[in-house]
């Protein structure tokens, strides 16, 4: 009797804490699909009236160039900085994986600092640094900005996977004849391709969501979705907003589903 009463205290302890976690964000999504430009619920939609809910901002959003400039340049300097980060990260952790390298704590704690630095004071110096090469507002600095911010995730994540990593396989590969590039594309990059794959999403992630890099280093031509929504709560408040933020919502949740599955896969692989 006392164990049942106290799993239902903890139950009940953590179903409050999910609420409180999780209310906030999961009240958007409904809030998305009002018909009116409120970001409140209406007498209608507590009735559960058919008028009062509509996909009105969500056609605003697909038909609204601002936003649609804005989408295509969050992904193309998302996966731009994904590519750059992927490999820098990888050959980084490949690198520090190596016994032989001296100051390796040294040099992983450097690599790793965009982490734990304030993204205000990251963006501030790469806004002076950028600018001072001439490439203030530009796709190509904030690109290279945002690689700076998902190279420590992509490292994390491959060192994680490297360190179960039977490093035997690739001097066997070795006395077989094959060269470098052969052991890794051959040996070494299929069981570790799940971390790859898992810091490359982060890193994605990381980009697409950024909002600091882009006040500081983004003019109009660069304007990013995060960069949008916060336009629009400062200058015109709009529903759509609402709906901007349930698609990256969902947008997280099919990406930790991901991870999930590229984990399970790398740990059955093992």
């Amino acid at each position: 009797m006392r164990m049942s009463i106290g799993r239902v205290i903890y139950l009940l302890i953590c179903t409050l804490i999910f609420v409180f976690l999780m209310a906030p964000i999961i009240v958007i999504i409904p809030l998305s699909f009002n018909a009116e430009p409120y970001f409140t619920f209406t007498e209608g939609m507590l009735r559960l009236d058919p008028e009062a809910w509509s996909l009105r901002w969500y056609r605003e959003i697909m038909t609204n160039d601002v936003w649609i400039k804005s989408l295509v340049n969050s992904i193309v300097i998302g996966v731009s900085a994904t590519i750059l980060a992927t490999a820098l990260g990888t050959l980084a952790a490949l690198g520090l994986a190596n016994s032989a390298i001296p100051a390796r704590r040294t040099i992983m704690g450097l690599i790793i600092s965009p982490m734990v630095t304030p993204v205000i004071i990251a963006a501030a110096g790469m806004f002076f640094f950028y600018s001072d090469l001439g490439l203030g507002q530009t796709h190509v600095s904030i690109i290279l900005a945002h690689t700076v911010l998902g190279v420590p995730f992509v490292v994390v994540t491959v060192t994680a996977t490297l360190a179960a990593y039977d490093f035997t396989l690739n001097r066997a590969a070795a006395n077989l004849g094959a060269g470098p590039w052969t052991t890794f594309r051959r040996v070494q990059f299929p069981l570790i391709a799940p971390g790859v794959f898992s810091g490359a999403l982060f890193a994605f992630a990381i980009s697409f969501d950024e909002v600091v890099v882009i006040l500081f280093m983004g003019g109009v031509e660069q304007r990013t979705v995060p960069r949008q929504m916060w336009a629009g709560i400062r200058e015109q408040i709009s529903p759509a907003i609402l709906a901007v933020a349930t698609l990256l919502i969902v947008f997280a949740i099919l990406l930790l589903l991901t991870v999930g599955w590229l984990q399970r896969r790398g740990e059955s692989s093992q």
